[in-house]
């Protein structure tokens, strides 16, 4: 259950198959289960109301990237910052933030933003430092709500996915506001020439009514969920609709052609994890019936003592996981593994789910898979052997975010 998985993995095959050929032979070979159980198994897995939260966010995020959305977000944090040192490399921080806030997708947003900055950030801090500031600050959006993989993890371990994207603030806001810090202080120390037109309220106010409503949608989104309007998912689909509105009808910089051409993208991109939730449902129950979460904890009871010391063995392994396998499939493939340890431990699960998603998000622009780093490569054109340098710096400034949010579950469970 553990080699074949990973001898299939490193034979290059999609983790989708690896899941269900490891299962088939299990069922088939090992157990005394009729094959109708997989098919079965596998439509138990995706029929579930929160999923449809995944493909109305990745449409969101999307649409916003084409239809100019994202722009304006980009446009009046840079006038809010104004002239301040690294104005561009903090507006880069602050709209991949509000970005996360609207959209689900960690690579739609590096491909919104990307497009929108990477041309005035490689003029000014290099292809390396821009390269590798896009790849890292995009992954914001994996722990800033509404997140997929919060989606996700909610639906594997059965916790409250509103609960989750509540505590996801402040650890989302202290990942940035780390990056942020970082990014100023190279801006200082390496005498970068970027700053933007020195603030001025009436160019502010005026470029805050042309963005008015980029900038009100994370208003709308969460503040319905958190004013218990609407749940989660139901904020996805209206999410949408806002987002069509405003970007065909009150921006008119959509074409029907280019939404059907997002619709369809989006469909694609959902179809490619829905795949992976319905594969990993089959192995996550042959896990449970097997008893091998229970032998995990037996295992880990036996070598450590102390919950603080089981999650920094957690977050070495999730983060040596993030390396080589995106957040959604190693959130459907270890939560039912990890679940059971923490309870052995006393550790709160949505402060877990947080810990996690922080961890997964590293994993998003960290070498040699991360995701990010695909996205920024396509954006750029940039070779990896360059991406790559100018990532180490965020990747060593999250993980220190990543050890705060750990070990001080204040952070997450505070504003529950």
């Amino acid at each position: 259950m553990i080699l074949a998985p990973v001898l299939l993995l490193l034979l290059g095959f999609p983790l989708f198959i690896v899941l269900l050929a490891t299962s088939a032979v299990l069922l088939l070979g090992f157990m005394n289960v009729p094959a109708e159980m997989v098919p079965q198994l596998m439509f138990g897995s995706i029929d579930k109301f929160s999923l449809l939260a995944v493909p109305f966010f990745l449409f969101v995020g999307e649409i916003m990237g084409v239809g100019g959305m994202s722009k304006r977000i980009v446009d009046w944090v840079l006038a809010l910052l104004g002239n301040v040192r690294g104005s561009r490399g903090l507006t880069t921080v602050g709209a991949c933030t509000l970005f996360g806030a609207i959209s689900g997708s960690s690579v739609a947003t590096v491909a919104a933003i990307g497009r929108l900055l990477y041309p005035s950030l490689k003029q000014r801090y290099g292809e390396k430092f821009a390269s590798g500031m896009l790849a890292g600050t995009g992954s914001i959006d994996i722990l800033i709500p509404p997140s997929i993989a919060m989606i996700l993890y909610g639906i594997s371990a059965e916790q409250s996915i509103a609960l989750l994207f509540i505590a996801g603030i402040l650890p989302g806001l202290l990942m940035a506001a780390f990056q942020a810090a970082y990014v100023y202080w190279y801006a200082v120390s390496h005498k970068v020439v970027d700053g933007g037109e020195p603030f001025r309220l009436r160019n502010f106010v005026q470029i805050s009514i042309r963005g008015f409503w980029s900038i009100f949608a994370p208003v709308v989104i969460l503040g319905g969920i958190y004013g218990g309007v609407f749940a989660p998912t139901e904020a996805a689909g209206i999410a949408c609709v806002y987002a069509i509105i405003v970007t065909k009808f009150i921006y008119n910089e959509i074409s029907w052609k280019q939404l059907w051409d997002v619709a369809v993208g989006s469909m694609v991109l959902t179809a490619q994890i829905m795949v992976i939730v319905a594969a990993a449902g089959v192995f996550s129950w042959i896990l449970t019936v097997n008893g091998v979460a229970q032998q995990a904890v037996t295992l880990m009871q036996s070598h450590v003592n102390s919950p603080w010391t089981a999650l920094a063995f957690i977050n070495v392994m999730l983060l040596v996981v993030g390396c080589f396998i995106d957040p959604s499939s190693a959130i459907l493939v270890l939560t039912p593994l990890l679940v059971p340890i923490c309870r052995a431990y006393g550790i709160d699960l949505i402060h877990f789910g947080i810990v996690m998603s922080m961890n997964l998000a590293i994993g998003m622009f960290t070498p040699p898979f991360g995701l990010n780093i695909f996205a920024v490569q396509m954006i750029t054109k940039a070779p990896v052997s360059s991406i790559y340098p100018g990532l180490i710096p965020f990747v060593m400034v999250t993980l220190v975010a990543l050890v705060v949010v750990t070990y001080v579950p204040w952070l997450s469970l505070a504003l529950l």
